[in-house]
């Protein structure tokens, strides 16, 4: 498998995801857009075209936040992406976003995505590689430490209270590189860019080189089997049938 191209910097990735979505209008229609695990906030800005932005999710107090702070969703939808029914083809674009990892049975939700779109259809997936340094860690350290180091390492002051992340994670190998990948062969469905985020290197405060440093010895333990260049992976993929 080729090494991975990497998003320096967040700009880049939004630039390229909102090609793909313009990209994919049509004339004066409506586009209609999937926020499948909305969240607390859409953050991409898109002009100069007509869409509708329905957002799915299951935690009812990050949806009441979204709308009281946001309002930016023609629909609110809560449901598990699971057992939702949205009837087939309906989506031009499904944006989902840093979910599936927290999502047991991760495959089924995939499934649900690729029935739910129109042929032609794009797919931006935002996930973390579970084979990589992160992802390691992520899987073999209980929760409380999950919130610990997004409350008190990431500043994230709201981390643990209710509507505010982080979640459970199960991290299942169709959550990396290699799953994606084998996947998108057996759907017949066509990977048309695959990304790393680099960000966590760019940041220099003195508990981030610490970090880097601890990211690198346990890659170099791995002899290389764990990536440490890249955390996250962004894909944009095709229906094409």
């Amino acid at each position: 498998m080729k090494k991975v191209k990497l998003f320096e910097t967040t700009n880049q990735e939004i630039i390229l995801l909102k090609q793909y979505i313009t990209e994919n209008a049509k004339d004066e229609t409506e586009l209609q857009i999937l926020e499948a695990g909305c969240g607390r906030y859409w953050p991409l800005t898109i002009d100069g075209i007509q869409y509708k932005l329905t957002g799915v999710d299951i935690d009812k107090k990050a949806l009441k936040h979204r709308k009281e702070k946001f309002n930016d969703l023609s629909e609110i939808i809560i449901g598990d992406l699971r057992s939702i029914d949205f009837e087939k083809n309906k989506y031009d674009v499904i944006y989902n976003s840093f979910v599936l990892e927290h999502i047991d049975n991760a495959e089924t939700v995939l499934k649900n995505f690729i029935k739910w779109l129109k042929s032609g259809g794009i797919l931006i997936l935002r996930i973390p590689d579970r084979y990589t340094v992160y992802g390691f860690v992520a899987r073999f350290t209980p929760f409380w430490f999950h919130v610990f180091y997004k409350k008190y390492i990431r500043s994230n002051k709201n981390a643990g209270k209710p509507g505010f992340g982080p979640y459970p994670t199960y991290y299942k190998p169709i959550i990396s590189r290699v799953g994606i990948r084998k996947f998108c062969e057996r759907n017949n469905l066509i990977i048309k860019e695959e990304y790393g985020h680099q960000y966590y290197i760019k940041k220099q405060t003195f508990i981030q080189k610490w970090i880097i440093l601890l990211v690198k010895f346990l890659n170099l333990l791995s002899f290389g089997k764990l990536a440490w260049k890249h955390v996250d992976l962004t894909y944009i993929i095709q229906k094409d049938n």
